[in-house]
């Protein structure tokens, strides 16, 4: 017979044990989300290497700049220490700060030259703050001695307030664990200044009379504590300050260096509008916009892909693309695509110009007068070398946005752009190495256009896919 129980048994088992995992799983969540509302929301997935570099850089150039900080602070010591007045007379056989702020000094110096050649390992670092401190301290431990005064004299010694200058000059590595250290070594230094003078008066100066300790060398407990609650809580918020703003600064050096890349990918136009935009990019987006579409192609490149080896044929192709591309860039004009062999490239997008036309005939000119003298140079040397073709049109096309939530695109259409091609085709057509058609022409001139050439004007010229015949103005023979 089946025991009911053992039945419950079994299944509540089970079942506790996913509803323990899930309330374990829903206090994780919870006390992460209160870790990152504290410090901040970490980079999404891993901060990239050259992120890291970057700024790890930046937190070298902090480190010396705290040193030369805080060479500033020990020479302002060194001259108080040398114009103030001493109680002790030249019969003292040992004076502490002369041999504090000397040891202190050659400690400095070492730690800002390794700073300065990068070799200051976290290990020093860390000893370099405590012993920043640690001068602090005795220095404000030597005043009793410097005055002739009970060792409570020195607990009400203004210089404590240089522990937070300590403190805050740790912003500048840009890591909370360097203030946490700083702050945690002037609280226990000043605990242990408190210890020292309780034991030097066996106890007999403590008093809770705030009129008794302001004028006499008693210690209040309660205010001595104050001031180590005070560098605590003023080194927590500095260290959660910092570690937000580390977190902010990695994730916008991450979009900084997207962006920064992306410029490298897509047009740097269409990058500058993606990357400033103060809204998310949504399909459908788009504008109209009058522009010069530009086409260069090398002919008979297909024929070469299955005559060359790979790797003189990807060489053919950078030299060439290293030509053209700075050549637009130069003149105002978008790198839009890479179609194999063929650069698409548009003036007038990314940024409105009045002077996209003749922006984009002066290229023309300019990538024939290159590509012709490199493959010349090519010929000669008995390599392969092709001739290239190379067109323009100009007229209203649609800028915009397509594709879905996943997968986006900025693209141009309009008639510009199909004719634009076409001529490119054309010009094997025509026995000519750069076309136009005269409206695009016509617009370059107004525009301030001068060609160093006579215009070849053919009139009324069939293109294949375009419906009506067009009248064409050659660019290159």
């Amino acid at each position: 017979m089946n025991n009911p129980l053992a039945a419950d048994t079994k299944t509540d088992g089970p079942a506790s044990v996913r509803a323990t995992k899930a309330g374990a799983m829903s206090d994780w969540f919870a006390r992460q989300r209160l870790w990152e509302g504290l410090v901040g929301q970490a980079p999404a997935g891993i901060v990239p290497l050259r992120v890291r570099a970057a700024l790890e850089h930046e937190q070298r150039k902090g480190e010396i700049l705290i040193g030369w900080v805080q060479a500033v602070i020990l020479l302002t010591w060194a001259v108080l220490y040398a114009v103030s007045p001493k109680a002790f007379t030249g019969e003292v056989s040992f004076q502490p700060v002369p041999w504090t702020l000397s040891i202190y000094a050659g400690f400095l110096g070492l730690r800002i030259w390794l700073a300065h050649i990068g070799r200051l390992s976290n290990w020093l670092l860390s000893a370099s703050i405590v012993a920043d401190i640690a001068a602090l301290m005795v220095l404000i431990w030597s005043f009793h001695i410097q005055y002739g005064q009970p060792p409570a004299f020195y607990l009400k010694a203004p210089t404590l307030l240089y522990v937070f200058i300590f403190i805050s000059l740790r912003t500048l590595r840009f890591e909370a664990r360097w203030i946490i250290i700083a702050g945690a070594a002037g609280a226990l230094g000043w605990l242990f200044l408190l210890a020292t003078a309780i034991y030097a008066a066996r106890g007999e100066n403590i008093t809770r009379d705030y009129i008794e300790y302001m004028t006499s060398s008693s210690v209040l407990l309660g205010a001595e504590i104050d001031k180590v609650i005070s560098i605590a809580i003023v080194s927590l918020v500095l260290a959660v300050a910092v570690q937000r703003a580390r977190r902010l600064m990695e994730r916008a050096a991450i979009d900084h260096a997207a962006a920064a890349e992306l410029s490298r990918f897509v047009a740097s136009g269409v990058a500058e509008t993606i990357s400033t935009a103060d809204r998310a990019i949504q399909p459908g987006q788009a504008e109209m916009r009058v522009v010069a579409a530009l086409f260069v192609d090398m002919r008979g490149f297909t024929a070469l892909t299955r005559e060359l080896p790979p790797a003189d044929l990807m060489l053919l192709l950078g030299e060439y693309q290293k030509r053209v591309v700075p050549i637009v860039q130069r003149h105002g004009g978008q790198i839009d695509k890479f179609l194999g062999d063929g650069i698409f490239a548009t003036f007038g997008t990314g940024r409105s110009s009045s002077t996209f036309a003749i922006d984009a005939l002066i290229t023309v000119d300019e990538i024939v007068r290159e590509l012709t003298s490199w493959i010349g140079g090519r010929r000669s040397r008995g390599m392969v070398a092709t001739d290239v073709s190379v067109a323009v049109a100009s007229g209203e096309v649609l800028f915009g946005v397509v594709g879905d939530d996943t997968r986006l695109e900025y693209t141009i259409i309009g008639d510009a752009v199909n004719i634009a091609a076409k001529l490119e085709k054309h010009t094997r057509a025509e026995r000519v190495t750069a076309l136009t058609d005269v409206s695009t022409y016509e617009l370059a001139i107004q525009q301030g256009y001068r060609s160093t050439i006579e215009p070849d004007i053919r009139l009324a010229r069939q293109v294949a896919g375009v419906a009506n015949p067009i009248d064409l103005v050659v660019l290159a023979s």
